[in-house]
């Protein structure tokens, strides 16, 4: 193991060697060529300022001081050389770097000679008469380079395999070290190096408790994870200063907040009777408590958490109890308004039959006391029926199937059924479009109709007008009632349809009814699944639809 160590080490040292001075090299190289036809560039733009200026007489001051410079005709001429006379040297015409130079004004080029130990690097320039001036100088090759350093890079090389040497044998006597000196009783089955068996048997074993571990950890964390993110209520954990530990998406949501684990829970909500909870429990003291936060009813029932005899903590569970508090109050409004009601026709039913008990009526008017008596008796029985049909629509009990039904010919037989009482009130019923077949329950619907034409009558003014409106279209059918009666105003639009409602109670007397009739339309659309809207200005009249 120690030998193998040896030689992993020594062999990575090695690559690692060997490739830093190869791209070091390289490097060099690159960059140095990139400098020396920099430098060319401004020896040739220095050279060219003088030349414009005196000639071929300025190069010939300058010869052996600078490297090698051509100057060359229009036509590839040579009419100087600081090395070679003019007139023994070929055209350079066909000189990429004089090709270049002429066509676009630089040109450069790189020549190697035929030894490959060295090559000549060019810089050609146009100067504004149309010449060019040509400015070389020699650069080792590679080869060169290479062989000029093998001295110093032997040496380097040396040293640092002198140092791997030391430093891996150093190394993997210290790496087997702790290894030998294990003593486990069992050896790891299968072929394996024998010093690190007993390791390799005690990390697996180890490794796999953890992995055991982790998995039921996270197991559990996943499960209570997916309990509580659907659970409608809130749960929030936090310990004995208050800071949140956890807590879920609703837990969240009742205070209108991001997540905020690790801040105090009082960031959530300040006010006195929550702070005075989270006091409670956290003096390890159980507490149920409705507040107030924002528009809803919150119960929360906190329970402290114990440790070692003192509380660590408290769990907080939150309860919308915003619906049922609402239910509990229309509950309550329900049975007094249907006392109220049910108070009225049944004291003066009580009182007429004691003064006609009493013989102090007479004979002659006893046949308008019963009619009275009947009247109470028939508004009695309406009010129980309203009553009976809104509990039967609020519990989905009722018995009829659903049939295809002419809305036109309903609303038409609807209309006709009132046509009495809007002529004693000269209110005009108008049924418009045609026939509008629907698949739905027809008594409900006839009820929902007759309660909505019905309201239109009885709140419209002297010679106004009710028209029910009928149409289909796009997978809908739609149904409107509108009157040109007395209106609702903005305040009071979302209570019309509440129980027993009355929008002008000063003429609920005047007015007859039991209260119920809108509250019945309601309920009878949400059971035929359909979806209610109300437009209504006081003094100008009230717009019902309806779509199914």
């Amino acid at each position: 193991m120690a030998k193998k160590i040896f030689t992993s080490i020594m062999l990575v040292s090695s690559v690692i060697v060997t490739l830093g001075m190869a791209l070091i090299m390289g490097i060099l190289y690159h960059y140095f060529n990139q400098q020396l036809f920099r430098e060319l560039q401004k020896e040739a733009l220095y050279l060219s300022r003088g030349v414009l200026q005196d000639g071929i007489s300025y190069l010939k001051e300058l010869e052996g001081e600078a490297a090698r410079v051509t100057y060359v005709d229009t036509d590839g001429t040579v009419l100087f050389d600081s090395e070679t006379a003019p007139s023994s040297m070929e055209n350079h015409a066909d000189r990429k770097e004089i090709r270049e130079a002429l066509a676009s004004g630089s040109g450069k080029a790189a020549r190697s000679s035929v030894t490959l130990s060295e090559r000549t690097i060019y810089y050609a320039r146009r100067l504004s008469n149309g010449r060019v001036l040509r400015v070389s100088t020699t650069q080792y090759t590679v080869i060169e380079l290479i062989l000029q350093l093998a001295k110093p890079v032997m040496w380097i090389l040396g040293l640092m395999i002198i140092l791997s040497l030391a430093a891996a044998f150093y190394i993997s006597k210290k790496i087997m070290e702790p290894v030998n000196e294990l003593n486990l009783e069992e050896p790891e089955e299968g072929e394996t190096y024998e010093e690190i068996a007993p390791l390799i048997r005690k990390i697996r074993n180890q490794n796999r408790q953890i992995q055991n571990q982790l998995a039921a950890a996270k197991r559990q964390q996943e499960e209570f994870s997916i309990i509580t993110e659907n659970m409608r209520e809130g749960l929030l954990v936090i310990d004995r200063y208050t800071m949140l530990l956890s807590g879920n998406s609703s837990g969240w949501r009742f205070f209108d907040s991001k997540d905020k684990t690790g801040q105090s829970v009082y960031s959530l909500n300040r006010s006195e009777d929550f702070r005075r909870c989270i006091e409670t429990v956290l003096e390890g003291k159980h507490t149920d408590s409705i507040l107030k936060i924002r528009e809803q009813h919150i119960r929360l029932i906190a329970n402290p958490v114990a440790g070692n005899e003192k509380t660590e903590g408290a769990v907080l569970l939150l309860v919308d109890m915003t619906e049922t508090m609402e239910r509990e109050n229309l509950r309550r409004e329900f049975s007094a308004n249907v006392s109220h009601e049910l108070m009225t026709p049944l004291t003066s039913i009580s009182g007429y039959a004691e003064i006609i008990k009493g013989g102090l009526v007479k004979e002659a008017d006893i046949q308008s006391f019963a009619g009275k008596v009947f009247d109470e008796a028939q508004r009695l029985i309406a009010l129980l029926e309203d009553t009976i049909k809104i509990s039967q629509l609020d519990e989905g009990q009722i018995p009829y199937e659903k049939q295809n039904v002419d809305l036109y010919q309903l609303a038409k037989e609807t209309c006709k059924s009132l046509q009495e009482k809007a002529n004693n009130k000269n209110v005009h019923i108008y049924v418009e479009g045609g026939r509008t077949p629907l698949f739905t329950v027809e008594t409900v619907f006839r009820e929902i109709m007759y309660n909505l034409c019905d309201n239109a009558v009885k709140y419209n003014k002297e010679n106004g007008s009710v028209i029910v409106h009928l149409e289909q279209k796009a997978g809908e059918t739609r149904v409107i009632v509108e009157d040109t009666g007395i209106g609702i105003s903005k305040a009071e639009q979302k209570r019309v349809f509440e129980r027993f409602y009355r929008v002008n109670k000063s003429r609920s007397s005047e007015i007859s009814g039991t209260g119920l009739g809108l509250s019945i339309v309601k309920h009878g659309v949400q059971f035929l699944g359909g979806s209610l809207q109300m437009e209504s200005q006081e003094g100008e009249g009230t717009k019902v639809s309806m779509v199914f």
